[in-house]
């Protein structure tokens, strides 16, 4: 999942933290972040549940060129997660499918979130 996901994000983001369902935050400057591990997971806890009728439940699919499968974004800034098509029943997935399921993959992510990588542009 980390070499997919590394494909997806935009060179140009170096500083970002991948959680165990495939949810990452993308830090602006991850230097300047006392504690990364803390603040992701601050991030994640507050930004990744889903809540019925809030706006953690509105998402958008981004379909990749560099790699298999799709980002699914959310209402936290800097926060999408990752879907490979593996992890789809439906060989030719639509738009709602892929965003519900990485809709709850996310909420995972926030309801017990357990970093699995964090890449930095700077040493840590």
């Amino acid at each position: 999942m980390i070499e997919h996901v590394k494909l997806a994000i935009n060179p140009k983001f170096q500083d970002w933290v991948l959680f165990e369902n495939g949810t990452y935050i993308i830090f602006d400057d991850i230097s300047i972040v006392e504690d990364v591990k803390e603040e992701a997971v601050k991030l994640m806890k507050e930004f990744g549940p889903v809540y019925a009728g809030g706006s953690a439940g509105d998402f958008s699919v981004i379909h990749l060129n560099l790699t298999e499968g799709w980002l699914v974004t959310g209402h936290g800034y800097g926060m999408y997660t990752y879907v490979h098509p593996s992890e789809l029943d439906n060989e030719s997935p639509n738009d709602l499918e892929i965003g519900l399921y990485g809709r709850s993959k996310r909420d995972s992510d926030g309801q017990n979130p357990e970093i699995i990588h964090i890449n930095g542009s700077k040493a840590l």
